[in-house]
């Protein structure tokens, strides 16, 4: 891919797929997606636009505005760092 939207679509596409692999057990290929990414600043990037997106897409399903989902999920966080993993 080249220029900066199709580079970005790109990157928002590998950390789904990371996400979607860790998700399914597939550990080794979230690792492999993760160790694909340019940089650090790259796989940021990917991350910050793929949570946007979310955003977006939970904020159109629901109605509710985007300040209060980023409370809500502000308050998920902080929950889910007190409880142990699973």
């Amino acid at each position: 891919m080249t220029g900066p939207v199709p580079a970005a679509v790109d990157l928002v596409q590998r950390a789904a797929g990371v996400i979607a692999a860790r998700r399914r057990g597939d550990l080794a290929g979230a690792e492999e997606l993760l160790a694909a990414f340019d940089s650090e600043q790259a796989r940021s990037l990917g991350f910050y636009l793929l949570a946007d997106l979310a955003l977006d897409l939970v904020r159109a399903q629901t109605g509710q505005c985007l300040d209060d989902l980023v409370r809500e999920l502000t308050l998920l966080v902080a929950d889910a760092a007190q409880s142990p993993p699973i």
